[in-house]
């Protein structure tokens, strides 16, 4: 008699006892061809011995199971539950029709074993890990995958490494042990404030400005909070200026220019502003816009044992080409590291972008002289733009220039930039969306003009322009450029044709009919996927990116390049619910893990092809989970957008 294979997943994370459980409510099923599971079987854990179980929904397509006896199977045998139930609705709807189920037919004659649903739940509901894996909710999924993806766990003790490393990076800031607030007024002396610091033990205050009003503008200031930070390092300046600190004022020196940060906000998000911004302290704002604490760098760090500040400050130490040759490196080690750490690719494709972000800055600084940098603004785009770039792929970036401003050799330090990114191992973009190129080099008014034609769709290429520039985040200059590129953005939007974002959307289902890819599935996993494997980024990505660029384009989202950040706003203006926008996220994530995946194993620059047939149970159940996710969002896109059926 058959038995369960307690070294794979999800049975290897089961306790002696649990698996004693599992024996004894296990069973033999056989099905022989063309016939189904019957309702009352709907209520078990299956696992394909032998054979093929075909998965339907109202008579489409879904997905197959295979079991051992399929030769070019690898892995484990396929196992699904088939108490899971479909999609309850589109778009946050509520289906107020009956309940759906899956239909389970025997494609060939197939052998199953078959677990009892009580038992199961019984298990699940002592064992987080089993809980996780079979859990109906996709992210809970994809976080088994994380968990496991690089750690073969026989033990559930053994995750707990794992995933204190995570939820470090996922906690409140407010978990950190913070500096208590001190403050004084801009009228107080530099003597003042130095005696308060040395009595209290810290290097800094913050400072109450003379007239708030002046601040009431600032953008960091998000919570409507106004006050300024002064330093020990401002005092210092201050005494090598040869002001007398007795009589200087906390306003000549305090900087009101301040970046603050939530008291729910995640740690992860404050290491990212800490590290892109070069800065050590972060006042944390409560609820009632109050701060209730100073974030210090050292007791972040402390807090999660970090170690990308280090690439960050190698980075500012750079002199010269090849010592920034040695950062870019270490980044490499930093993703291969986290990866295999089990960090989300989310919070390593964001640390990613900062540091790849500030070796641009870097590289920049090394070719121009501060005039250019004044002047101009060097903005990146695409995936690198939304925060969701990993490998070095193509280079995208532009320059825009002041209204009025010009440099006999601009073009040569674009050349010398580009070039540069390219011996650094940032390739060149093959469509030419680089600042080499006179189009992504131009002054203010003449970059809005051309952005106000890519809204008339004259040409197929101007939809990949506007998508390109849509992404297009700030690297170094005056930021205040790229702001009004996306005011004027709006601006083109809304004198566009109304039909404009309906064929804005069409990108998203340009690759093939959303059914093609649950048909292909089946000779996939059926041993034929010599040259049939999937592309992660046409299948899964582009649709996915595309499809919420057009949402947020349509609801004047411009403000955020990232595919999270988009999201987020969607569901704040309720165009999508939290749960569709968390799916949404969840599956893009899994998709960047698994190119991730195949770029550390292989020597594939682009990562894009994965081959079913090498993937674990799990991760082929996720695969086609991520993928129907996909293929809702496009039924949605068509629905949204009344696009017909290619």
């Amino acid at each position: 008699m058959a038995h369960l294979d307690f070294t794979q997943p999800p049975f290897d994370v089961l306790s002696m006892a649990e698996r004693q459980s599992m024996r004894k409510n296990t069973q033999i099923r056989y099905l022989a061809k063309s016939e189904s599971l019957l309702a009352e079987e709907l209520q078990c854990l299956y696992v394909v011995i032998k054979g093929q179980i075909e998965q339907s929904l109202d008579g489409e397509f879904v997905g197959s199971y295979l079991g051992s006896n399929h030769s070019d199977h690898l892995n484990n045998n396929d196992w699904f539950d088939s108490r899971r139930l479909p999609e309850s609705s589109v778009n946050g709807i509520p289906n107020t029709e009956a309940v759906q189920t899956y239909q389970f037919t025997a494609a060939e004659d197939t052998l199953l074993l078959q677990v009892a649903g009580s038992a199961v739940d019984k298990i699940s509901a002592q064992n987080h890990l089993v809980r996780q894996m079979l859990s109906d909710k996709l992210p809970e999924r994809l976080k088994a995958l994380q968990q496991r993806r690089n750690h073969k766990v026989t033990n559930p003790n053994a995750y707990n490494d794992q995933q204190e490393v995570q939820q470090i990076m996922l906690q409140p800031v407010i978990d950190v042990s913070l500096l208590p607030v001190h403050i004084v007024d801009a009228s107080n002396s530099l003597y003042d404030a130095a005696c308060i610091m040395t009595q209290v033990g810290l290097k800094h205050v913050l400072v109450r400005p003379s007239n708030p009003l002046e601040n009431t503008e600032n953008e960091h200031h998000g919570t409507g909070h106004l006050l300024g930070i002064l330093t020990d390092t401002d005092i210092c300046r201050a005494v090598s200026e040869q002001q007398n600190p007795a009589t200087t004022t906390c306003q000549r020196y305090a900087n009101f220019n301040l970046r603050t940060i939530n008291a729910t906000d995640e740690i992860g998000d404050a290491l990212l502003t800490m590290t892109r911004y070069r800065i050590h302290r972060l006042p944390v704002i409560d609820q009632n816009g109050d701060v209730a604490g100073v974030l210090g760098q050292s007791d972040m760090l402390a807090h999660i044992g970090h170690h990308s500040q280090l690439i960050s400050i190698q980075i500012e130490q750079t002199k010269d080409l090849s010592s920034l040759n040695t950062a870019v490196e270490l980044i490499g080690r930093y993703i291969r590291v986290q990866h295999q750490n089990g960090v989300k690719i989310g919070n390593i494709s964001r640390m990613v972008q900062t540091l790849n972000a500030q070796v641009f800055t870097k590289l920049w600084q090394l070719i121009v002289p501060d005039e250019v940098m004044a002047n101009t603004c060097l903005i990146v785009m695409g995936s690198e733009g939304r925060g969701e770039q990993i490998m070095r792929t193509d280079q995208d970036n532009a320059l825009i220039m002041r209204d009025g401003y010009t440099h006999d050799n601009l073009a040569q330090f674009a050349d010398t930039f580009n070039s540069h990114l390219a011996t650094l191992g940032y390739p060149l973009c093959d469509g030419n969306i680089m600042m080499t190129n006179p189009m992504w080099r131009q002054p203010l008014k003449a970059f809005n003009a051309q952005i106000s034609l890519w809204f008339k769709n004259t040409d197929p290429m101007h939809g990949i322009y506007l998508s390109a520039i849509l992404d297009g985040e700030y690297v170094c200059g005056d930021e205040s450029l790229l702001t009004q590129v996306r005011q004027h953005l709006k601006v083109a939007h809304r004198q566009s044709d109304p039909m404009f974002v309906r064929q804005f959307a069409r990108a998203a289902l340009q690759f093939g009919d959303v059914n093609q890819w649950w048909q292909k599935f089946v000779p996939l996993l059926g041993g034929k996927a010599d040259s049939h494997d999937i592309d992660l980024k046409k299948a899964g990505i582009f649709p996915l990116v595309h499809g919420i660029r057009t949402l947020a384009l349509e609801n004047d989202i411009l403000e955020v390049p990232s595919t999270k950040n988009r999201l987020k706003a969607l569901v704040k203006t309720q165009v999508l619910t939290q749960e569709r926008a968390d799916n949404l996220l969840e599956a893009l994530e899994f998709f960047m893990a698994q190119r991730l995946s195949v770029a550390l194993s292989t020597d594939d620059r682009h990562a894009r092809q994965v081959n079913p047939t090498t993937l674990t149970a799990l991760e082929r159940d996720l695969l086609k989970e991520c993928l129907s996710v996909v293929k809702s969002f496009k039924t949605q896109l068509r629905q949204h957008y009344q696009l017909e059926i290619a």
